[in-house]
């Protein structure tokens, strides 16, 4: 059914806008105008005074309203107060304090208090935290070849205020820093030493350098490891650094093979000299030995040979035939008394003589005309030796 249905007298008419007895709304002023004596109330103010009566009754109901707001107050201000003041610091952090942006002190893990805001301020830096940057460049080396590096540096944070305030910006700083110092220690040295040996040693060096270029600027920064994560020849040329080095590690290989057969073959050389040198010095001491036996034997002789001149010679005559013919196979015939002819198997003694002594002379074929050399017994020929 609506509202305002036709027909129907105003007075009993639903209009929404209109109370139940045809009365109107409240007027938006007036709502405000109540909001505000009520706050005026509270804060003291009376209710603008429409008779003195009740602005009497509000001056007097002002007091416990004063000491409310007070209060509240009081304690927003003393919450704020503690807010601003008390300070935890982690164990990985130190807190920086600037009263009116000066610094005044550094702040230990743990409970702190300082004095509120604005007065003063803690900045929080993380001095455990191990940071890094990283930095890539073509560099000059010092036999003027050029290189690509790679490199990162590791660092942490020591001095707080330092790093806060001795430097605008303290990393990019120390990023130029690491490249100054690798460019200046990377054209000291030659292209060969650095890709192949020198990379521990170019690293060290640089972290040495940076280190000294750091202490100029006091940046509040410790540097922890300097690492060269990539060096190599230019793309354009890289194939052909790749073949000197293979020839470079052929050349290495081949030195140790060498080296190898040489401590092989040394020693078993040095072994055949030592044997040699020993049968040398054996067979000297022999000869040595032999030498003096017979000086030793021959000046034996000579004192029996002057004892006994004549038994002394028969005996050497007697013991040089036996040695002369015990080495050969000859045949002794005494044919003194005879003129016949005799048959010598020359066939076996040339085999058996060939045996035994090689190629040695057959033996003289013996007449009977020949009687004193082929006895040995002849009388004129002892006389003879006698005679000698």
């Amino acid at each position: 059914m609506p509202w305002n249905e036709p027909g129907r007298s105003s007075g009993g008419g639903k209009d929404p806008w209109k109370g139940g007895n045809g009365e109107q709304p409240p007027d938006l002023d007036e709502v405000f105008s109540n909001v505000q004596q009520r706050l005026k109330k509270i804060l003291g103010g009376g209710d603008g005074g429409k008779d003195g009566k009740k602005s009497g009754s509000g001056g007097s109901g002002s007091s416990p309203s004063n000491a409310g707001i007070l209060v509240v107050v009081a304690v927003i201000v003393a919450g704020w107060v503690l807010w601003n003041s008390i300070h935890i610091i982690d164990e990985s952090e130190r807190g920086v304090v600037l009263r009116f942006g000066e610094y005044t002190r550094t702040l230990s893990p743990g409970l702190n208090l300082t004095l509120p805001r604005p007065i003063e301020e803690v900045t929080n830096v993380n001095v455990a935290r191990v940071r890094s940057i990283e930095g890539a460049s073509r560099m000059l080396t010092g036999d003027e070849n050029l290189i690509d590096l790679a490199y990162a540096v590791q660092y942490r944070v020591n001095q707080p205020e330092q790093f806060l305030f001795n430097v605008a910006v303290p990393e990019e700083s120390l990023a130029q820093a690491a490249d100054s110092a690798i460019r200046e220690v990377v054209g000291t040295n030659n292209m060969d030493y650095i890709l192949e040996i020198g990379r521990g040693q170019i690293a060290l060096d640089t972290q040495v350098l940076l280190e000294e270029i750091l202490t100029r600027y006091n940046p509040g920064i410790e540097i922890t490891s300097f690492n060269l994560q990539e060096v190599r020849p230019p793309n354009q040329v890289r194939a052909a650094f790749d073949d000197v080095v293979r020839a470079r590690e052929d050349q290495i290989r081949f030195a140790n093979e060498a080296q190898a057969y040489a401590n092989q073959v040394i020693p078993e050389a040095r072994g055949q000299a030592a044997r040699v040198l020993e049968e040398a010095e054996g067979y000297r001491e022999s000869i040595i030995a032999k030498a003096s036996g017979e000086a030793d034997r021959f000046s034996e002789i000579y004192a029996a040979y002057a004892q006994a001149p004549e038994v002394t010679r028969e005996r050497l005559y007697l013991e040089t035939l036996e040695t002369v013919f015990g080495r050969s196979a000859k045949i002794l015939m005494d044919v003194a008394d005879q003129n016949s002819m005799f048959y010598l198997p020359l066939d076996r003694m040339m085999g058996a003589e060939g045996r035994s002594a090689g190629t040695a002379p057959p033996p003289p074929m013996l007449t009977p005309s020949e009687p004193s050399r082929a006895t040995g017994t002849d009388p004129r020929a002892r006389t003879g030796r006698e005679g000698r």
